[in-house]
């Protein structure tokens, strides 16, 4: 199963949610994806969703997923990394009003050049990685210093 989370904040990611419909429509998604879409406005005509989960629902679908896509904030990306899985990072652009600014390309960006994750920004990009996606594997490395300070805030957010 696929799992795409497009986080909490009241902006639409419509852009993400339609790229993934069309990629079930052309063949190149064949498992069942299920989201989690927030504010936005486009609802998904060929995979399940629901607008927000509980924080257990949430970890018990990226614990099952096999490709966890999500947006560029950083708590989503480590929740991936933290379960290890196979992540892809769809940045949200400030051009279709997804956020205020493009800070989430960075964040992506940054990500992908330590072998982490795999970043896209339109529908061309996601349909490569997503048939490439057997292939890749995370360099993420759970027990760094860093990963532990990550992890400690992120739980700390959570209120573990």
């Amino acid at each position: 199963m696929i799992f795409i989370s497009v986080g909490t904040q009241k902006f639409q990611f419509n852009r993400l949610l339609e790229d993934i419909d069309k990629l079930i429509e052309k063949k190149i998604i064949k498992e069942e994806v299920f989201a989690q879409i927030g504010h936005s406005t486009y609802l998904p005509k060929n995979y399940n969703y629901t607008r927000f989960l509980n924080q257990h629902d949430f970890h018990e679908l990226i614990n099952s997923c096999s490709i966890y896509v999500t947006h560029g904030g950083v708590g989503s990306i480590q929740n991936g990394l933290r379960f290890g899985k196979k992540e892809i990072v769809f940045p949200r652009l400030a051009k279709y009003k997804e956020h205020v600014d493009n800070h989430q390309i960075e964040i992506a960006k940054k990500y992908e050049e330590l072998g982490y994750v795999k970043k896209c920004e339109s529908q061309s990009d996601l349909e490569k990685v997503i048939i490439n996606m057997d292939n890749f594997t995370s360099k993420y490395v759970s027990g760094r210093i860093e990963n532990k300070v990550l992890d400690f805030i992120i739980k700390y957010i959570d209120g573990e």
